[in-house]
């Protein structure tokens, strides 16, 4: 299976998600390819200096992060689309209308509600952190929920 993520710049919410899941992945050796991009980014460009900590105050290291902009192969190569907001997934449904019943937002797919995850740009590590715990809860939430299951995900919850 191949996931992607998708954010406005991929440098923030996307690339911690990247991480996050890509971690989960390594550890519960999933035959799962991730991958993210930006609605609205260039090719090349770094992880957020705050992104980056955020991700190392868990262990988790996405400083080799390179930004790239979403494109038509991208699109085809992903069985699931997981965009950060509501926005980023009309977007790309009016732009690349085949990827219709394959486009969600995160927090939708996962809890079953309209709700963006928020965007930390230009602000605090705090609210940095902040974004990275909801991403990651949701993450863990779709993974439970989902044909993902993994037991050992809900014992890590419980301790």
């Amino acid at each position: 299976m191949n996931i992607l993520f998708v954010c406005t710049g991929n440098t923030c919410r996307s690339p911690m998600a990247e991480g996050i899941l890509k971690s989960i992945v390594h550890k519960e050796k999933l035959d799962i390819v991730v991958k993210s991009a930006g609605i609205n980014t260039f090719n090349g460009g770094k992880a957020s200096k705050n992104s980056i900590k955020a991700m190392e105050n868990i262990g988790l290291d996405i400083s080799g992060h390179k930004s790239r902009q979403i494109d038509e192969t991208l699109i085809k190569e992903a069985d699931l689309i997981l965009t950060m907001g509501s926005s980023h997934r009309d977007s790309l449904l009016s732009f690349y209308p085949d990827s219709q019943g394959k486009t969600f937002t995160l927090i939708n797919l996962a809890y079953g509600v309209e709700k963006d995850v928020a965007d930390p740009y230009g602000q605090s590590l705090y609210v940095y952190e902040h974004t990275r715990d909801a991403i990651q809860q949701a993450i863990l939430q779709l993974l439970r929920s989902s044909q993902f299951k993994l037991d050992k995900i809900k014992e890590e919850e419980e301790k």
